[in-house]
């Protein structure tokens, strides 16, 4: 009886045991989106989205993922709060999507841990500041349609641009012609900065504005003058034609006005 006991207690550990594995394995698994795979980390899990012709970033990710792969696909967007829930995050890559905009809260909830975020060849052709500003890791920007101006100049100041990358930073449209098609690094290091030509094109224009206005005040005003000399001349012209001596008062009145 002793041994039956004993044995039926070793089968019950056994099943609690087996059941709890699998429970483990199942809370591993099962967050896992379909389109992806996902693998066991020392430190969390890493989800592969590589090559899977996604359109959009999927909503159904392990919070424990520490790396996560969503490159050559078709995103179009990164939206906001995408990744708030994964707090664990340390490596982000998105390269080589169709990624065009950028939203402001878009890396909401990941700035603190995130060591690695790749936007490398996408369609990006500019960024918000809040988006990125926060992040502390490195991030990769090479070989995007970008916009040289001013806004992006403060915002690469505040950045850690990964080295290795850098010099793939290239103007495709910039705010002075001349830069168009070089290496953003090398139009910085020679002296540009595209905030000051930015400061003088806003004078230019508040100059141009401004002598619009007065362009426009000093034609009223001479139309202004103008009209009235005729209507003087014409109420002249009228009393010249009456015979009336009293009138001749007031002609005296309106020549001394002229």
């Amino acid at each position: 009886m002793h041994l039956t006991d004993h044995s039926h207690r070793c089968s019950e550990f056994l099943f609690h045991r087996g059941l709890l594995l699998l429970l483990i394995h199942f809370h591993a698994v099962a967050p896992c989106p379909k389109s992806c795979q996902c693998s066991d980390n020392s430190g969390g899990i890493v989800v592969h989205c590589s090559s899977r012709n996604l359109e959009e970033i999927p909503i159904d990710l392990p919070m424990e993922t520490v790396s996560l792969k969503l490159d050559a696909n078709r995103i179009h967007q990164v939206p906001n709060n995408a990744f708030k829930d994964l707090t664990y995050l340390q490596e982000l890559d998105l390269s080589k999507n169709s990624i065009e905009k950028i939203e402001l809260s878009a890396f909401k909830g990941v700035a603190d841990g995130l060591r690695l975020l790749d936007l490398s060849g996408n369609q990006i052709h500019t960024i918000p500041k809040e988006a990125l500003v926060n992040l502390k890791g490195k991030i990769r920007l090479s070989n995007n349609p970008l916009h040289c101006d001013c806004s992006l100049q403060e915002m690469l100041r505040e950045l850690n641009l990964d080295p290795d990358t850098v010099n793939d930073i290239s103007c495709q449209t910039s705010v002075q012609e001349e830069y168009v098609g070089k290496p953003l690094i090398q139009v910085l290091d020679s002296g540009v900065n595209f905030c000051n030509i930015h400061h003088r094109t806003t004078d230019v224009a508040m100059f141009i504005t401004m002598f619009g206005w007065f362009t426009m005040v000093i034609t009223y005003v001479v139309y202004y003058v103008r009209h009235n000399q005729e209507d003087a001349r014409r109420h002249l012209e009228y009393l010249k034609s009456l015979p009336s001596t009293q009138i001749t008062k007031d002609f005296d009145t309106i020549s001394t006005v002229l």
